[in-house]
């Protein structure tokens, strides 16, 4: 409708086009809200609705009914440090240098043949990252639990902050009060955390619930030191266990998080944010090998084997995703910011994002797309011999990855071999079709060079003076 106004035009009807106006905008649909949930350590096949008869995850399945699975979605690296910085900065690893937790030097010197590129620590404060680009939008932010990004997340874009700072795990102190958590108060001797961070995240609700808000729940848990209620741990060991999932510790500690989930959701509902409100609910990286197998999956966390980077996938907002929906789209965390930003709308957009906007696939539309990982560092095993890698020494080797379509290709750079898999008929990456396939090998090869050569990833070359033999250990 358009009002054609004159200098002739009386100022009561002036007045009252005004209003009229004013009304028409006030109308408009607010922004949604935002909650994103990041488990740590969480595996592919940790939870009940993706294939698990021992782990029970009756809210988060309630949540998957809601809202839409991801059957083929990746993490933006293996390992928590460079996946929550491909998260929080929309940016890969080759545009932010976060690669690893501490140093890139991991397993032992005489062990490894180059010398790693070197790591970064955390993001720069500089850097536009999510949170940034959300308040910018006019959203309350806030933290509850591990960041890792940084040493301050108020720094980085986080107006509220409960548990957040540079370390990536709980330490010493472990799960239960006194912690020895950053800006965190002790609760009572034997509070449990994840408890402790669903309670102050939706008391924070109950405070922002008349605002526009986006709340970032990385809980601690899973990750280590694997640590549950006693009464919980008492309660699976007295369950049937499955060949994959037999750890009525680490059980214990996915029943308790998916608990407080649901404290968060129930939340929500109880103020009437549900139908306004997006829920996100993934993975930092693959789940730990030697605690839960993923089979059919190789290998875990660390690796780039599908193990390490395919995580759990959940996208709620009611009206606008079909409920009990799902996408085989293929999907990753880089694709948390730009999604959020065309939905947030910002006067001024990030560029140069890394991810795609995913929003066609709510109504069931696919985007064609290729992942690239690219790690030029070491990390050791978790346990020799145990961890589905290359060799028994190394959860990986410094390498690149692309995923294109059933396609993915490794490259290391130590021996500069290559191993091809087809993902649809080969989900556990067991037959290496590099050799039989010379056309596609070597398609998909210089799709990722040029990727590299494009994002000027840094390859590691010098050779290590120390290195004795693979097997000196």
């Amino acid at each position: 409708m358009q009002i054609h106004l004159t200098k002739k035009t009386p100022f009561f009807i002036l007045l009252l086009s005004i209003v009229f106006i004013q009304n028409i905008s006030s109308q408009k649909a607010p922004k949604p809200n935002i909650v994103l949930i990041n488990i740590d350590d969480l595996g592919w096949k940790d939870l009940e609705f993706m294939g698990s008869t021992y782990y029970e995850t009756p809210n988060i399945n309630k949540l998957a009914k809601e809202g839409m699975i991801y059957t083929n979605a990746y993490a933006g690296a293996a390992n928590c440090a460079p996946s929550r910085a491909c998260l929080i900065s929309g940016k890969n690893t080759t545009h932010h240098g976060v690669y690893t937790v501490a140093s890139s030097e991991r397993g032992k010197t005489k062990t490894r043949k180059i010398i790693p590129i070197k790591n970064t620590l955390h993001l720069s404060n500089s850097i536009k990252t999510l949170p940034k680009m959300l308040k910018s939008a006019g959203y309350i932010t806030a933290n509850f639990g591990k960041w890792h990004v940084g040493k301050d997340p108020k720094k980085q874009g986080i107006d509220f902050n409960v548990g957040g700072g540079e370390k990536g795990s709980p330490g010493r102190g472990g799960y239960f009060s006194p912690y020895t958590v950053a800006n965190l108060k002790n609760g009572p001797k034997g509070e449990y955390l994840t408890d402790r961070i669903a309670n102050e995240v939706t008391q924070h609700i109950n405070k922002v619930k008349d605002t526009t808000f986006f709340i970032y729940v990385p809980f601690y848990s899973v990750h280590t030191p694997i640590m549950g209620k006693e009464e919980l741990v008492k309660k699976f060991k007295n369950k049937k266990a499955s060949i994959e999932h037999k750890n009525p510790e680490y059980a214990a500690m996915i029943a308790s998080m998916d608990e407080n989930v649901g404290k968060i959701l129930t939340s929500l509902k109880k103020h009437n944010l549900e139908k306004n409100t997006i829920v996100i609910l993934t993975s930092d990286n693959g789940g730990i090998n030697s605690i839960s197998d993923q089979a059919p999956l190789r290998a875990g966390k660390g690796s780039y084997y599908e193990g390490g980077i395919r995580v759990p996938f959940i996208v709620k907002w009611l009206g606008k995703i079909k409920e009990n929906s799902k996408s085989n789209q293929v999907v990753s965390n880089l694709d948390i910011y730009p999604t959020l930003q065309n939905i947030a709308l910002p006067k001024i957009k990030t560029p140069s994002l890394d991810g795609i906007d995913i929003q066609p696939s709510f109504k069931n539309k696919k985007t064609k797309r290729d992942l690239f990982f690219h790690f030029p560092i070491y990390l050791q095993a978790y346990k020799v011999g145990h961890d589905e890698g290359r060799d028994p020494l190394f959860r990986t080797r410094p390498g690149s990855v692309i995923i294109s379509g059933n396609w993915k290709l490794h490259h290391y750079f130590e021996d500069n071999k290559i191993e091809l898999y087809n993902l649809k008929k080969d989900l556990g990456e067991k037959n290496n079709l590099a050799l039989k396939l010379p056309k596609r090998t070597k398609k998909l090869y210089e799709k990722l060079e040029a990727w590299r050569l494009q994002n000027k990833a840094p390859i590691p070359i010098e050779k290590n003076p120390f290195y004795k033999s693979a097997n000196a250990y």
